[in-house]
């Protein structure tokens, strides 16, 4: 199973958990917000790299 599988799936695992107590939209933002949050993280260079490399590459 690859890399970016893994993460889809506990990326639903974590949804599935957070709907009953959070409610479905708090959740949803929680997964949306915390891949964007980490992104913005990065500094402007990091971010360039980031973008520059295939999918196939971030996994390495």
């Amino acid at each position: 199973m690859s890399n970016s599988a893994k993460i889809a799936i506990g990326g639903v695992v974590v949804a599935v958990i957070l709907m009953p107590f959070i409610g479905f939209w708090l959740s949803l933002l929680v997964l949306v917000g915390v891949p964007a949050i980490a992104y913005l993280a990065l500094d402007p260079g990091q971010r360039r790299r980031l973008r520059r490399i295939t999918r196939k590459e971030i996994g390495r």
